[in-house]
């Protein structure tokens, strides 16, 4: 048994106008499963396939506090292309943004909600990802979250220090996730998260079991009746392990 990376959710106050800022960044089709949902793959995408990570946006009341742990990191493939997407995500929407980054050769931005992301710098290591160089995970021990999560799932441990962990799928396909040493403190639910799922044929439960075992806490959600396993990963990151598919 085993999981992989498939989506990130990340709570928004207009899923639908969020949704639409995303699809033209992304140059992604838009649909709906329902209200207060919306749903982001590229065009003619079969899910779940690790070409791409998609991202789902869920209607949520509450405002943004603080900056996100979970963010994703735009890939360019030359400094001119870097800078005239920093001009078109302005004309979106967009604002950049200081989280304390200093002089760096990426640009940090947010999103119309406040939601940070990055367009990077032209690396090599980023040319075949598609749109989503990397989903970034802040963390305080890079080297402890790669044990967790290159267990958690069948993706391909590249790179571990104290400093950064970078995983991909095994295909070899598709963004990266990478885990940076950040001295920020998590506070309170992140709205951004990921969300991983069993391969057809695997137990829920025993997968649920499985990353307890591994580490993962469950999360309490009250009442709330869902068919997926809220779960937290060792330094408290909450994810959705969802129904096999």
């Amino acid at each position: 048994m085993t999981t992989r990376l498939v989506q990130i959710n990340m709570k928004a106050r207009d899923d639908s106008a969020l949704g639409g800022f995303w699809a033209e960044v992304l140059g992604w089709g838009l649909s709906s499963e329902g209200p207060g949902v919306t749903n982001l793959e590229p065009e003619g995408f079969v899910y779940p396939d690790p070409v791409a990570v998609c991202v789902d946006l869920i209607a949520s009341p509450e405002p943004k506090t603080v900056k996100n742990r979970v963010h994703v990191d735009l890939a360019t493939t030359s400094a001119a292309q870097q800078a005239e997407m920093v001009t078109r995500l302005k004309d979106l929407g967009a604002t950049t943004a200081d989280v304390g980054q200093g002089d760096v050769p990426w640009t940090v931005m947010a999103d119309p909600e406040g939601n940070e992301f990055c367009v990077l710098d032209p690396r090599p290591l980023y040319r075949d990802t598609g749109p989503i160089a990397a989903v970034v995970v802040d963390c305080a021990d890079p080297r402890a979250m790669a044990r967790f999560w290159s267990n958690a799932m069948d993706w391909t441990l590249h790179e571990v220090t104290d400093h950064r962990a970078v995983l991909r799928s095994a295909k070899g396909v598709g963004p990266y996730l990478e885990f940076l040493r950040t001295p920020d403190v998590k506070a309170g639910w992140n709205r951004v998260h990921l969300d991983v799922r069993p391969y057809p044929g695997d137990d829920l439960e025993a997968e649920a079991a499985r990353l307890l075992a591994l580490g993962a806490t469950a999360v309490d959600l009250g009442e709330s009746a869902v068919h997926w396993k809220v779960l937290a990963d060792p330094e408290g990151n909450e994810f959705c392990l969802l129904t096999p598919s």
